[in-house]
């Protein structure tokens, strides 16, 4: 058994290996100059640009023995209500769906048809990934070109046999797929606008389009394309990227032991996260009859 002044003297020292530690991460983020930092990346392609808070840590709250420990993933589970516009869209709208010529497409599709596009009602789509099922409901209220695009690209099998290649667990939390080529850049061979409203904001959740921001070659004009996200916790974003639909409890989930596996961190510090170390690949993605 240890003495009184034994154990005094191994709480000295604990005490003063946290004082040096937390010495050395004031020092770390004096250098850096941010706690949270707000990065803007764009991807060439059909990559994604986006608004990422990245915390580089807190201080005494880190404070441990062992420093180098990877804290666990946080994940709210209250799932956010959908958002609704404040004026609904007509029955049918038309949608341009325009060439990309920027590179060669990831895997070859027709555009959708452009004219006439339902405004209303859902369209139910299951994701059948390695990892289990994600049901998710296309809502062409809020996004009828984006809610068009994903099914006519789910019905000629585009997103068959594709990875999720990026997951993101700190500021943002989502998990980004529909990349056939896996490395952020790959698109259908078409990119149309974004379809949102400077109130809209995310939440766990929440299906949106990924894009690489305003077209070089018009900047009025979107770059989405078939690369979408899957919010399962925080998202503080700017009115950028179009909500098209939602996932359910079921599949978040599954994402949810997606997120708590972590990611490689191949993409830090920009965009933020990596390929997730839980392998994700859709293997099959199929619209409800």
């Amino acid at each position: 058994m240890p003495t009184n002044e034994q154990r005094r003297a191994a709480a000295k020292r604990k005490l003063e290996r946290q004082m040096v530690y937390r010495q050395e991460r004031a020092k770390k983020r004096r250098i850096i100059a941010v706690v949270s930092t707000v990065v803007v990346v764009a991807l060439v392609g059909g990559g994604v640009w986006f608004l990422s808070t990245h915390d580089f840590g807190n201080g005494d709250a880190a404070a441990s023995e062992t420093p180098t420990d990877t804290p666990p993933v946080e994940i709210p589970t209250e799932i956010k209500a959908m958002p609704k516009r404040a004026q609904a869209l007509p029955e049918k709208v038309s949608c341009e769906y325009r060439k990309d010529d920027t590179t060669p497409a990831a895997k070859q599709v027709n555009a959708p048809n452009a004219a006439d596009v339902p405004a209303t009602g859902t369209v139910a789509v299951t994701l059948k990934t390695n990892q289990g099922d994600l049901p998710i409901t296309l809502d062409r209220a809020l996004a009828p070109c984006a809610a068009n695009s994903f099914e006519s690209l789910v019905q000629q099998g585009y997103y068959n046999g594709t990875p999720c290649h990026r997951l993101s667990t700190k500021g943002l939390q989502m998990l980004q797929c529909g990349d056939p080529s896996g490395t952020g850049s790959g698109h259908p061979g078409y990119k149309f606008d974004n379809e949102v409203w400077p109130e809209l904001s995310y939440g766990r959740g929440y299906l949106a389009m990924a894009n690489a921001g305003p077209d070089k070659g018009d900047p009025a004009k979107g770059t989405n394309g078939s690369q979408f996200f899957i919010v399962y916790g925080s998202a503080e974003l700017s009115p950028d990227y179009t909500v098209f639909g939602s996932i359910g409890e079921p599949g978040l989930k599954i994402v949810d032991d997606i997120a708590r596996a972590g990611d490689d961190g191949s993409m830090d510090p920009s965009p933020g996260g990596g390929k997730p170390k839980k392998e994700v690949k859709i293997e099959t993605a199929t619209v409800a009859k």
